[in-house]
């Protein structure tokens, strides 16, 4: 797939919020909220990296990387997610080229690592791995996965954003 993965342009939020409902529309494991999360980390100024796939024009996938904040004070750690691809473009790597692209980008802005909730086979080909001293209160260790792009693995609770509450 040629789509071009470039950072969001103002212009993009309409595409950006299709792409996201219809990207976990028959998705397991989803409260269908991922569209007002990404909403409220931009009106909040917290989206320190947000990637859209760009594909003739249009957005057919995106990546969001928000600051968390660990209990062990650790700082310059992330969240990633979510992460974004129409149904149709699925299934030939858009994804992983925007985790990829999220998290080359976080590393050059001087972020230490990034955690995130997802399934373990897929996020582990990017270095992602669950950490017995990382908690995400209310996740099974075994989905709360992280990767450390700098300096040691933080010990903690992590805690997202307050956007991951939004319900709409």
């Amino acid at each position: 797939m040629d789509a071009d993965i470039r950072p969001e342009r103002p212009e993009d939020a309409e595409g950006i919020e299709a792409v996201t409902v219809a990207a976990f529309l028959d998705a397991a494991h989803t409260s269908h909220t991922e569209q007002f999360i990404v909403r409220e980390l931009r009106r909040a100024g917290h989206l320190t990296v947000s990637l859209v796939a760009d594909f003739r024009g249009r957005v057919i996938g995106h990546v969001a990387i928000s600051p968390v904040t660990i209990s062990d004070g650790t700082r310059d750690w992330f969240g990633l997610g979510p992460v974004s691809v129409s149904p149709e473009h699925q299934r030939r790597g858009l994804g992983s080229r925007l985790v990829r692209e999220g998290l080359a980008r976080l590393k050059a802005l001087g972020g230490r690592g990034c955690v995130l909730v997802g399934e373990p086979a897929y996020y582990g080909r990017f270095g992602f791995r669950a950490e017995p001293g990382l908690v995400l209160p209310g996740v099974p260790s075994q989905y709360f996965q992280a990767v450390c792009l700098a300096g040691p693995m933080p010990a903690g609770t992590v805690t997202f954003d307050a956007a991951f509450e939004a319900k709409e």
